[in-house]
């Protein structure tokens, strides 16, 4: 499962591909304007962006040319009706890892998202231990250490931290984080994510878990205050 952003002012085609992606398993994320893009994209909270160019706001190559140009390196699709080499290219050049032109077929568009994905689920898949600072999760032991103390964690923390030390240093909204740890049927007007961050923070410390007012949730590493021990 990925979470994906698709910024794509038609809402006829923003709801087909957001319907076919959640129907492959992943979390979709759809914004109109290339403002809401980029500060969705510049979160840091999304695995892969699908970009339509023809924008009401900005043209997409900006948008594109901005994020790469304040450190996003989430990859991008290009979704566009515009076709030619020309656009193609600069599309590419602008920071695209892949260009699709209008109309599609959506089984070609979810073989490009497999394909960009591809590498980092590998990643992932091999990965045993996530390392954030001195707070080490030892996924096969269920087992996580803070400066070499254990730290007892429930089942439910325990895929909550993992969620939030895989996407370290990325904001990660409430509707993400349900979905990750509780799955899709748990009442999304519940307040069982904050009531688990709070868990968390109780044993990991409140240094490390940053509330982004409106947006949802990020863990980082402790920079000047000191750790708990």
């Amino acid at each position: 499962m990925a979470n994906i952003l698709i910024v794509e002012d038609e809402p006829g085609i923003a709801s087909f591909v957001s319907k076919g992606l959640k129907s492959a398993g992943h979390l979709p994320t759809a914004v109109a304007t290339g403002e809401d893009g980029l500060s969705h994209a510049l979160t840091g909270g999304y695995d892969l962006i699908i970009l339509d160019i023809g924008l009401p706001d900005m043209d997409g190559f900006v948008v594109l040319e901005r994020m790469r140009g304040q450190g996003v390196a989430t990859p991008v699709i290009i979704l566009t009706a515009r076709s030619s080499v020309g656009d193609t290219v600069q599309g590419l050049e602008s920071g695209a890892d892949d260009y699709m032109a209008k109309p599609f077929r959506f089984e070609e568009l979810l073989a490009r998202v497999r394909l960009r994905l591809r590498s980092d689920v590998a990643s992932v898949s091999a990965t045993t231990h996530i390392r954030v600072g001195d707070l080490v999760m030892d996924l096969p032991k269920h087992r996580v250490t803070l400066s070499g103390a254990p730290v007892d964690l429930s089942a439910r923390e325990f895929s909550l931290l993992e969620a939030f030390m895989s996407h370290e240093d990325q904001v990660l909204s409430r509707e993400q984080l349900l979905d990750r740890v509780w799955g899709y049927d748990f009442d999304p007007g519940s307040n069982v994510v904050d009531v688990y961050v709070r868990y968390l923070r109780r044993k990991i410390g409140n240094e490390w878990i940053t509330t982004v007012r409106n947006m949802g949730y990020r863990l980082s590493e402790p920079r000047n205050e000191p750790r708990r021990r």
